[in-house]
C-alpha cells in the first residue's frame, strides 16, 4: 500500500476514534456552559431559576417561580442549589421540570431552546429588535417541554442563548450529540488539597471545641463567616470553601443542616463544618475572605484573650434574631467590633453586593457613590462605656422577624421609635464625650477607607477612596456596622414576603440617616444643618420630620477644617492624612498639580488616563453625553504589545434625597449625574464594553465631548462598541474577568451579563 494511503487510513481510523469517544460532562460540556451560559443562568436571579454552573444545576432543571418576588404575601420554600435539595427527583419534588429529557418522541427541551437559537443568528455588532425584552424586568417565560411550540411560535428570535452571539457550530454540535445521548453527568466533586486539609482540621478544632464561651464564639464566628467563600494561605487557586452546619463531626461526610436563616434553631447536635464550594465561580456571589494561621491566631487573641464567662446559652427564636446585641452580649463587644473592622471590607460587601441588593426598591436606599470610614474602638462608647452599652443594648433590636402583612406599619413604627429613643440617648452621651478628632477614625490597616458605588439595581464596594469628593460620606461605629450586618445579611430571607422586604428596607433607611448623622459631627456645628439639608432635599425634610431623631448643632468638633466648604476640606485632609492605607489612590477623579494619571504606568496608559480625567467632575449638564450612558460602562484598551487594561465608567446618578422607599424617579435629577472612571472592574454587571486601543483613547474622549445627543452617542457604539450580536463578545465579555484574575486573583469569577444593554 502506497505511504499517503496508509497515512489516509490511519487518519481516518483516528478521526472516527475521536468521533466515536463519548462526550464527557465535566471535559467538554460544562466549559461550554461556562463560557455562554453562566453569565446569564447562576444564581437566585438566573432566568427560570436554570443554574448552569454545575452538573447538580443542569440536573435541577427549570421551575416557573421567581427567586426574586417583591410582591408576595406569603413567605416561599427555599431552593438553594446544594442545600435545599439533593438529586433531580428531590427537586421535581419542589416543582422543577427537566431540560435534560426527551419527552413524547420530542428531543429535550434544552436541546430545542439552542436549535431555535442556532436557526436565528444576530446580525453582526448590529443593535437588537426591540421587540426582545431584556434585563431583570424581563418577564421570563419558562415554557414546560409541551408549551415550547407555542414558545417558539410566540417568540421565534429567543432561542438560547437569548439575545446575544451564539454557539460555534462545534458548541452547538456538542451539546446536542451529547444531549441525544441521554445527557450523563460525570462531574467529580471538589476535594481540598492536603495543605488545605491541615488548615480545615486546625479551623474545625477551633469551631467545635468544647465550652460555653468557645460554643457561643463558634456561633458568632459562623453567623459571621456564612456567606463568606473562604480561601486558605498555601491553598489551591480556584478552590473555595463555606462554613456550614452539619450533623456530622469532623473527618465525617458532611450531612446539612439548611435552615432558612444561619441564625435559626439547627434543630439537633451539629457540628461546623468547611465545605468546598462546588460548581462555577461567578463574580456577583464571590464574596471573599482569607483564612491562615495568623487569623486563627488573630481569633485566639481577640476572643479568649480576656477573661470573660458565659452564664448560659442564649437559644434561638425571634428574639434572639432581632436583638444580636443581647444575644452575643457575653463577648467582649471589642473583640466583636475589631473582628469585623480587620476584615471591613468583606462585612460591608456581604450587605452591599449580598442577596439583598437586587433591584431598584432595594438599592434606592443609597446614593450612587460615596465614602465608607468607621470609628476606632477606643473612641466608641459602646465599646468603652458599659453603663452606656447596658442602657441602649434593648433599643438596637432589629425589625423582620415576624411576617404578618396586616401588623406591618405598627411594627415598622415601633421598631423606628425605638431606634429614634436610641439616637437621642445616643446623641446626648457623646455631647458629653470628648469632640471627634482624627483620632476617633479607625485607620488600622487598608480596610478603613471604603468607596461604594451604586449602579441603579446593583452596587459594588472598594477598599480605599475612589472617585470625586462624593455628596455624602458615611461614618460606621459598631452598632451601625453589626445592625447593618444582621438586618441585610443574616436576618434577611430572600424567599420572604413583602412585608419581610419592606421592613428590612425602611430600617436600612434609618441605618443610613444614623450613619451620615454620625458623620456630621466631625463638620463645625454651625455648618451641619445646611450639609443635612443639602442631602435631604424637597421631599426629604419631610421624612426628616416624620421618621428622622435631630441632629446635634452645638456641640463642637475636634477638627480644624478651614474654608467655605468643611466637607471638602475634610475629604482632602483624609486622603492626605491616610495615604499610607488608601488602598487604591485616585489621580484620575482627583488630579494634583495637573497630573491626571497613575505615575507607575507607561506613558501611553498615562496619556490615556490624563485624556479620560477630562470625563470626571461634570455635571451632565454640561457633558451630554452622561445621559446616555448606562450605570456601568467597561472600557477594554489595547496596548501594543497586546496587553490589555480595562476601565469602569460609573454613572453617578443624582438625586434629591434618597429617604423613600418608592418614587424615585421624583427625585432624581439627571443634570447632575457626574461619572467616575477607574482602572479595573468595579462592576459584577457590565452594562455595555467599547473596545479601544490605547493609542484611541484621546478621540474616544474628544468622541464623548461633543456627543450631545443619541444620534451622536450611536455613532460612538458603532466605531467602538461591542453590541450583544458582536462576533467576538464572548471573547470581550470573559476578558474582563481574565483581567480580575490577573490583577486579583482570589477575586475572579465570572460575571453577569443579565444588564448587557441592547445600545
Amino acid at each position: 500500500m502506497p505511504y499517503r494511503a496508509i497515512v489516509g487510513a490511519l487518519l481516518l481510523l483516528i478521526c472516527g476514534v475521536a468521533r466515536a469517544e463519548p462526550i464527557s460532562y465535566s471535559r467538554d460540556v460544562q466549559p461550554i456552559f461556562t463560557e455562554k451560559c453562566v453569565a446569564c443562568h447562576a444564581c437566585y436571579d438566573s432566568p427560570c431559576q436554570l443554574n448552569l454552573g454545575s452538573g447538580e444545576g443542569v440536573g435541577r432543571g427549570a421551575t416557573k417561580l421567581p427567586v426574586y418576588d417583591g410582591g408576595r404575601t406569603k413567605a416561599q420554600a427555599t431552593t438553594r442549589l446544594f442545600f435545599d435539595a439533593h438529586g433531580t427527583a428531590a427537586w421535581q419534588r419542589k416543582g422543577f421540570y427537566s431540560v435534560l429529557d426527551g419527552q413524547g418522541g420530542q428531543a429535550a427541551l434544552l436541546a430545542r431552546m439552542l436549535e431555535l437559537g442556532q436557526k436565528t443568528p444576530l446580525e453582526p455588532n448590529a443593535k437588537l429588535p426591540e421587540s426582545i425584552a431584556l434585563g431583570i424586568a424581563r418577564q421570563n417565560q419558562c415554557p414546560l417541554p409541551g408549551e415550547f411550540d407555542a414558545y417558539a411560535a410566540k417568540h421565534p428570535r429567543e432561542g438560547m442563548p437569548l439575545a446575544v452571539t451564539g454557539l460555534t457550530t462545534h458548541e452547538y454540535q456538542t451539546l446536542q450529540r451529547w444531549l441525544a445521548a441521554g445527557a450523563s453527568v460525570d462531574e467529580q466533586a471538589l476535594l481540598p488539597s492536603a495543605a488545605e486539609s491541615a488548615q480545615i482540621e486546625q479551623w474545625e478544632k477551633l469551631l467545635n471545641a468544647p465550652g460555653a464561651r468557645e460554643d457561643l464564639v463558634a456561633r458568632w464566628l459562623y453567623e459571621h463567616l456564612f456567606l463568606a467563600h473562604l480561601y486558605f494561605e498555601g491553598g489551591e487557586p480556584g478552590h473555595f470553601f463555606q462554613l456550614v452546619r452539619s450533623r456530622t463531626p469532623s473527618g465525617q461526610p458532611i450531612d446539612l443542616i439548611a435552615t432558612r436563616r444561619p441564625n435559626d434553631d439547627p434543630g439537633s447536635q451539629f457540628y461546623y463544618r468547611l465545605w468546598p464550594i462546588q460548581g462555577v465561580i461567578v463574580h456577583k456571589t464571590h464574596i471573599t475572605y482569607p483564612l491562615g494561621a495568623k487569623k486563627l491566631a488573630r481569633v485566639q487573641e481577640l476572643f479568649y484573650g480576656g477573661d470573660w464567662q458565659v452564664d448560659a446559652s442564649p437559644g434561638y427564636g425571634p428574639q434572639r434574631r432581632a436583638n444580636p446585641f443581647e444575644t452575643f452580649a457575653a463577648i467582649p463587644a471589642k473583640a466583636r467590633y475589631q473582628f469585623m473592622l480587620d476584615n471591613a471590607e468583606y462585612f460591608v460587601r456581604t450587605f452591599i453586593r449580598g442577596p439583598v441588593c437586587r433591584g431598584q426598591i432595594a438599592t434606592d436606599v443609597i446614593r450612587d457613590n460615596f465614602w465608607v470610614m468607621f470609628q476606632a474602638p477606643e473612641h466608641d462608647l459602646y465599646i468603652t462605656d458599659g453603663n452606656y452599652r447596658a442602657e441602649v443594648t434593648p433599643m438596637l433590636a432589629l425589625p423582620g422577624q415576624i411576617d404578618d402583612l396586616s401588623g406591618v406599619l405598627g411594627l415598622w413604627h415601633s421598631y423606628r421609635d425605638k431606634r429614634n429613643e436610641y439616637e437621642e440617648l445616643r446623641l446626648d452621651a457623646y455631647a458629653d464625650a470628648a469632640p471627634p478628632s482624627w483620632s476617633h477614625i479607625w485607620a488600622g490597616n487598608d480596610n478603613a477607607l471604603l468607596s461604594i458605588f451604586r449602579q441603579f439595581d446593583s452596587a459594588s464596594v472598594r477598599k480605599g477612596l475612589i472617585g470625586e469628593i462624593p455628596q455624602t460620606l458615611w461614618w460606621l461605629d459598631y452598632p451601625l456596622l453589626e445592625r447593618t450586618y444582621y438586618q441585610l445579611v443574616v436576618n434577611f430571607d430572600v424567599y420572604g414576603n413583602v412585608s419581610h422586604q419592606a421592613q428590612t428596607r425602611l430600617y436600612f433607611d434609618l441605618i443610613r440617616n444614623g450613619a451620615e448623622q454620625n458623620f456630621l459631627r466631625l463638620m463645625p456645628a454651625d455648618s451641619r444643618e445646611a450639609i443635612l439639608s443639602d442631602w435631604y432635599q424637597n421631599s426629604g425634610k419631610v421624612k426628616m420630620w416624620m421618621d428622622y431623631q435631630g441632629i446635634d448643632d452645638d456641640s463642637p468638633t475636634g477638627l480644624k477644617l478651614a474654608g467655605p466648604n468643611p466637607k471638602s476640606t475634610f475629604a482632602a485632609a483624609l486622603a492626605e492624612r491616610y495615604a499610607s492605607i488608601n488602598a487604591r489612590p485616585d489621580p484620575i477623579n482627583r488630579c494634583q498639580a495637573g497630573a491626571c494619571y497613575r505615575a507607575n504606568i507607561a506613558k501611553p496608559l498615562q496619556d490615556a488616563e490624563q485624556a479620560l480625567s477630562r470625563l470626571t467632575n461634570k455635571p451632565a449638564a454640561g457633558l451630554k453625553v452622561i445621559t446616555q450612558l448606562p450605570e456601568a460602562t467597561l472600557l477594554r484598551v489595547e496596548l501594543p504589545d497586546g496587553k490589555l487594561e480595562i476601565y469602569s465608567l460609573l454613572r453617578n446618578r443624582a438625586h434629591s434625597n434618597v429617604a423613600f422607599m418608592l418614587g424615585e424617579e421624583l427625585r432624581y435629577q439627571p443634570g447632575l449625574d457626574t461619572v467616575t472612571v477607574y482602572p479595573g472592574v468595579l462592576s459584577s454587571y457590565p452594562n455595555f464594553i467599547f473596545n479601544l486601543q490605547v493609542d484611541e483613547v484621546p478621540d474616544f474622549v474628544f468622541a464623548m465631548e461633543q456627543a450631545k445627543d443619541a444620534a451622536a452617542f450611536e455613532q460612538l457604539v458603532q466605531r467602538w462598541g461591542v453590541r450583544r450580536s458582536h462576533p467576538e463578545f464572548w471573547r470581550y465579555f470573559h476578558d474582563l474577568s481574565g483581567y480580575i484574575r490577573d490583577t486579583e486573583p482570589e477575586e475572579a469569577g465570572v460575571l453577569d451579563m443579565n444588564r448587557y444593554e441592547n445600545l
